[in-house]
């Protein structure tokens, strides 16, 4: 599938996912309507880890890698659930921002390259 193509149909989730919070929304199933952009943070950012197995699948040579994708997912994720958090106590919400930070540094730097 060609990045044009894929990024289309990233905007087009996208739109699904925020109508999608918008109804748990209605129907009372989010608390807070502010809670609504975090559940659209979490939710994109499985839909990049799904992207990124659609890239590993068939990967094009001028193409974003899939284990950076992945990663970005996973930080996109983070944020959400961090965003959620933030409200109990903005403590947890530094401390799984810079664990899921210090990881991906780790993966990253631990990652041989392909020859």
């Amino acid at each position: 599938m060609s990045e044009s193509r894929r990024q289309l149909l990233s905007i087009g989730v996208l739109f699904i996912i925020a109508v999608f919070a918008i109804l748990l929304y209605a129907a009372k199933l989010i608390g807070n309507w502010l809670n609504i952009f975090p559940t659209i943070f979490i939710l994109f950012g499985a839909w990049e880890l799904v992207m990124a197995f659609m890239r590993a699948r068939s990967p094009q040579k001028y193409e974003r890698t899939p284990f950076g994708t992945l990663e970005m997912g996973i930080i996109i994720m983070t944020l959400g659930v961090a965003w959620l958090v933030y409200r109990t106590n903005w403590l947890y919400s530094l401390a799984l921002l810079i664990l899921v930070l210090g990881a991906i540094a780790i993966t990253s730097a631990l990652r041989r390259k392909k020859s």
